[in-house]
């Protein structure tokens, strides 16, 4: 009777096991999803010729980087696909994204 019950439960805990533990790899790749965003982010406002660089060095593998320079603030955007663990990557993969948003210090402040 034991073996039955464990026949039955170890597939479920298996599976159960798995999911957790992609929850914790998507949480570290939204992690570094923001973090990118950030560096983009500061990296622009500053005015570095290679903040597009420095966000996709920190971004997790297969993220889309993009900067937007408007006129007095600098945004980087981070997209990156987080698929799920084994047969299940088409049921729980998700798409990651985070958003960064710093004041441009190389455009002059109009001042009276």
């Amino acid at each position: 009777m034991v073996t039955a019950e464990t026949a039955v439960g170890l597939p479920a805990l298996v599976l159960l096991v798995a999911v957790l533990i992609w929850g914790v790899v998507a949480a570290g790749a939204q992690i570094r999803c923001v973090d990118a965003a950030r560096v983009g982010a500061r990296a622009a406002a500053r005015g570095d010729a290679d903040a597009l660089a420095q966000a996709a060095a920190a971004a997790p593998r297969g993220a889309k980087v993009a900067i937007d320079l408007g006129p007095t603030t600098a945004r980087a955007t981070v997209e990156a696909p987080c698929p799920g663990p084994g047969r299940l990557a088409a049921l729980l993969s998700v798409r990651l994204t985070a958003t960064a948003v710093g004041a441009r210090e190389d455009v002059p402040v109009d001042g009276g």
